[in-house]
């Protein structure tokens, strides 16, 4: 008896000293990981020594039927970042892609050629359009292929974007430079507000590149530079008193808190769906990748001010903050006013105070669906191509209530719809929610309500996504389907057990 406490003794000091070893390498390991992933901060470092790049408004031609035809053509291309040129991808380019334009009312072509090395997607983020048109990982083109989607523009006028949705595939091919804007105009719209593009109406697309092997490289998370319309330390010249910024966050991973370096406000006029019911005075605006934000800058002549993206609040726990770039701060553009300013419109008390209404009646809704996100999952499942997740009814107004289960950073995109934040855990949301969105961030054990009414397009076997838009987590699977079919019709597709 005493030789087996003797032995039992032996073998507990011996577990004892291996967990505690382990327990060293494991720290050893965090705090070797705590430096090496350490903040970026290059504020104050930035030269703003090269003029930012206006991407060009794509050229249009109107056919016979009288569709307004845009042509975009996925290749390969360079870039030169300071230290060499390096491998990127493109549209109609080196990197990112020309700004199409279209008004309300107004059908589009768009000719897609694919000249990469693989098969790639144009998603049209935040388009209203039939599912077959919407560029999902569904409508691939394979390399030398061609895709000619077309669909009637009727919704808001707003800033929108495209960008490749492949399967497993889309982190790589956006972090190599495959974006472009897409703008909406409204004739009908009455508010006057800055609009001369490339003067006093900028779009600012955000993105954080890295590089290894002379290549920008989609495997990796965060960059440690960050570029604008693919232009770094870029400074725009302002030759009037108010300038607008179309702010675009087209990194794959990371969110950015902007604001400006005097600490004056950004007034923010517009979101995803396009603009506020009325201008917002913030003194920073938070988008996570793929949400748009359109603000206001006033200057005075002579002035310079900077725009920066301060360490975001990711509404995560302290780790989660850290390893997901909330202590990260970058100078991003630099802002130079002339010495005379052209007057500008004087800003509106309102701007689109009915806009939310197109995203249904709160008090007539058909019905109320759950989404648990958590790890790589919505809902306990990841993403298969062959099942329709979640079946909608052509017309119904439905509540989507989103929380994030996770214990880290995810995001919720929508396609097809533009929703309504009707409440953030239970709570009225703030004025940067008030307008219509189809991507927003999801802080930890925290309900969204979002309204939306699925109308126009119905079709039983193409299939319309929701997903993360952190990209690494989409392609990990954090994904779904959903089908639009007509009353009493069933999906063309099987849907999940349990639906």
């Amino acid at each position: 008896m005493a030789r087996r406490r003797s032995m039992f003794s032996i073998f507990r000091r011996l577990v004892v000293i291996g967990v505690l070893g382990v327990g060293l390498l494991t720290a050893g390991a965090l705090g070797i990981a705590w430096v090496a992933l350490g903040p970026t901060d290059t504020v104050g470092e930035v030269d703003f020594d090269t003029e930012l790049v206006i991407p060009p408004l794509a050229e249009s031609t109107i056919d016979e039927q009288g569709r307004r035809v845009f042509e975009l053509t996925a290749q390969e291309g360079h870039l030169d970042l300071g230290e060499g040129a390096v491998d990127t991808w493109g549209f109609n380019g080196d990197y990112l892609g020309p700004t199409l334009r279209a008004e309300r009312g107004e059908e589009v072509l768009v000719h897609v050629r694919n000249e990469l090395p693989e098969a790639s997607t144009v998603h049209w983020h935040g388009m209203h359009l039939p599912a077959a048109m919407d560029g999902g990982p569904h409508q691939m083109v394979e390399p030398g292929g061609t895709w000619d989607p077309t669909w009637t523009i009727d919704q808001p006028a707003t800033t929108l974007w495209y960008h490749p949705h492949p399967h497993g595939r889309t982190q790589e091919h956006v972090a190599r430079g495959l974006a472009g804007m897409f703008i909406l105009d409204d004739p009908a719209a009455q508010v006057e507000l800055p609009s001369d593009y490339g003067v006093d109406d900028l779009p600012v697309i955000v993105t954080d590149p890295t590089v290894r092997r002379g290549a920008v490289d989609g495997g990796r998370e965060f960059g440690d530079r960050v570029l604008v319309n693919g232009t770094e330390g870029p400074y725009a010249e302002v030759s009037t008193e108010l300038v607008r910024l179309r702010l675009l966050n087209g990194s794959p991973m990371r969110v950015y808190q902007f604001s400006l370096d005097d600490g004056s406000p950004l007034v923010q006029i517009g979101s995803d769906g396009g603009l506020l019911p009325a201008p917002h005075e913030a003194t920073s605006v938070r988008l996570s990748p793929g949400e748009r934000a359109e603000v206001l800058v006033r200057l005075e002549p002579g002035e310079t001010r900077v725009l920066r993206s301060i360490d975001p609040d990711l509404g995560q726990n302290f780790l989660a903050e850290r390893f997901s770039g909330g202590q990260d701060r970058f100078d991003v553009l630099q802002l130079r006013a002339a010495d005379e300013l052209a007057d500008s419109p004087e800003l509106p008390e309102e701007l689109a105070p009915d806009i939310v209404e197109h995203a249904g009646d709160p008090s007539a809704v058909d019905r109320v669906r759950e989404f648990r996100m958590s790890g790589r999952q919505i809902n306990g499942a990841q993403m298969r191509m062959d099942h329709a997740d979640e079946v909608v009814t052509l017309g119904d107004t439905e509540v989507w209530e989103v929380t994030n289960h996770g214990g880290e950073v995810h995001t919720f995109h929508v396609h097809d719809v533009q929703f309504r934040v009707l409440s953030v855990d239970g709570r009225e949301p703030p004025p940067e929610l008030s307008g219509l969105k189809d991507t927003i961030l999801t802080e930890e054990g925290v309900t969204y309500r979002l309204l939306m009414t699925f109308t126009d397009y119905a079709d039983p076997a193409v299939p319309y996504m929701y997903h993360c838009h952190l990209l690494k987590h989409e392609d990990q699977g954090m994904m779904g389907q959903f089908v639009v079919v007509e009353e009493g019709q069933e999906p063309a597709i099987a849907e999940h057990e349990g639906h």
